[in-house]
């Protein structure tokens, strides 16, 4: 896709980020969601090779709307400053309507492409399942955890607002009780590319994919739990 047309686009509706502007210009984002669905697409396809449950996703269900949900936010601001896409083997993004473990990436305003795997913030009762597999499946887990193309591409598990202590029901002598603490199974890797674009962005993002696929592999083997069930 045209990568520094986005950037622009983007970097713009950064500095006017109005609904006036965004009409006039909505030309220009239709042209550039199109072609962001496109990379989806081809993601969907190159990701199914080696991960075949990815085979059935909606790719225009992967995709994030660029509106953003304004009800609960002190922050009017009505769009989104970044293209993004999660990939899931039901289609859905969120964990408590199916979405199980996702491949994800985004483009932003300041040209950072962001690559990621695994589940962000899941809901209460999936939080515990995982939780409760890290705890029984120790051995499954720590060998997932060091495979050695995730560590190289992503080091360790994100630990964005882990727990100071273990969470209720865990005993502090649990094995692998500090990823016990994690509110999200995650990993993420984060370039510029605003200078430098790829010569060939899915490339680029499928083998970030790749290297995440041992997480999103272990994730998945934890049923999920609907919000109708």
């Amino acid at each position: 896709m045209h990568v520094r047309d986005l950037i622009q686009f983007l970097g713009e509706l950064s500095e006017n980020n109005n609904r006036a502007w965004f009409v006039m210009n909505k030309p220009r984002y239709d042209i550039l969601r199109e072609e962001f669905l496109a990379l989806t697409i081809q993601l969907i396809a190159e990701i199914s090779k080696f991960d075949p449950a990815i085979a059935g996703c909606n790719p225009k269900k992967a995709l994030f709307r660029i509106n953003r949900d304004m009800r609960f936010s002190h922050d009017k601001r009505p769009y989104k400053t970044h293209f993004s896409a999660a990939i899931t083997a039901s289609g859905l993004k969120k964990p408590s309507q199916g979405g199980g473990p996702a491949y994800y990436f985004h483009i932003d305003e300041q040209g950072k492409l962001l690559i990621a795997g695994g589940e962000y913030m899941p809901p209460a009762e999936r939080l515990r399942a995982i939780r409760n597999r890290v705890v029984e499946d120790a051995a499954g887990f720590g060998k997932m955890r060091k495979n050695k193309k995730l560590v190289e591409t992503y080091g360790d598990l994100q630990e964005e607002g882990k727990l100071q202590r273990p969470p209720k029901g865990f005993d502090p002598d649990s094995p692998n009780i500090e990823y016990v603490k994690l509110k999200s199974f995650i990993v993420w890797t984060e370039t510029s590319i605003k200078k430098k674009i790829p010569a060939d962005l899915g490339a680029e993002v499928l083998g970030g994919f790749k290297d995440a696929h041992p997480l999103v592999k272990w994730l998945r083997e934890i049923p999920l739990v609907t919000a109708e069930e």
